[in-house]
């Protein structure tokens, strides 16, 4: 009996997700100071976030995870991968 093959769901960059979408962070592609900054604040693997809301202009943006919320700047969180969970809310 044939198995199919397990779909993957795709990884996207935080970015990408609007306001009151929510994904799993999957990994993170920051080294350094900032990476260390963002694994201290709970930007860590498994860990679900949601975009609140952005600034007038795009950058930066407020994502609310473990029960905080924090501001991001687009660079920074472009280097964030997640798994979309939740549409936007109205």
């Amino acid at each position: 009996m044939s198995q199919m093959p397990e779909r993957s769901i795709p990884e996207v960059p935080l970015t990408t997700l609007r306001n009151g979408e929510a994904g799993v962070i999957m990994r993170i592609d920051v080294n350094g100071a900032i990476g260390g900054r963002l694994l201290s604040l709970g930007f860590v693997p498994g860990t679900e976030v949601q975009v609140l809301r952005s600034a007038p202009l795009g950058d930066p943006t407020e994502y609310e995870l473990r029960g905080s919320r924090l501001c991001l700047r687009r660079s920074e969180a472009g280097e964030i991968h997640v798994c979309r969970t939740a549409e936007p809310r109205a």
